[in-house]
């Protein structure tokens, strides 16, 4: 099988265009950390019921019948 260089290669930021060795194209170390700071999810302890099972259908009238 043939191996896959992946080794880093100089490359130019897609988002600031400074040049920065990179595996892939792509965004800088800097911009990715500036991104995933800017769009963070705001982690939010949300409370919710326990869920309870309902019962949504009616017996069987053939089934209650007695014999």
């Amino acid at each position: 099988m043939d191996q896959v260089d992946l080794s880093p290669i100089d490359s130019e930021c897609l988002r600031c265009h400074t040049t920065e060795p990179m595996r892939v194209p792509g965004l800088c170390g800097s911009c990715r950390d500036e991104l995933g700071l800017k769009f963070a999810p705001d982690v939010k302890n949300i409370e919710v019921a326990r869920y309870e099972p309902t019962m949504h259908v009616t017996p069987n009238a053939v089934a209650l019948k007695d014999d």
